[in-house]
């Protein structure tokens, strides 16, 4: 997997490519963390290229979803293909997480 982040004051879009697993998911959260520390209160996590998440992908972004709500922010996650939607509604986790179709749909009336 890979990842881009693109900052803009206190909103970091995350872009996803490939996997979300057990063997990069330390440097994914680290990585949103660092930037939580710096300020940024709203992280979209863009999933439209990614395949795949195991547990421990899911387990970190309750752990960020918990640290930005401690922090006055959110986190939110677009372009889920049907596979990973129908993760996230089977672990009930689409009662945590905000799922939007589109980085649009994420952003508006931010």
């Amino acid at each position: 997997m890979s990842f881009s982040l693109d900052r803009t004051d206190d909103l970091l879009l995350v872009s996803i490519d490939g996997q979300l697993v057990v063997s990069n998911r330390h440097e994914f959260k680290q990585a949103i963390l660092d930037a939580v520390e710096q300020g940024v209160r709203l992280v979209v996590v863009d999933f439209t290229n990614a395949g795949y998440i195991d547990s421990s992908g899911l387990g970190a972004l309750v752990s960020l979803s918990r640290r930005l709500r401690e922090a006055g922010g959110e986190l939110r996650l677009v372009g889920l293909n049907e596979d990973l939607r129908t993760l996230f509604e089977l672990t009930r986790l689409d009662a945590l997480f905000p799922l939007f179709a589109t980085r649009a749909d994420a952003l508006a009336g931010r």
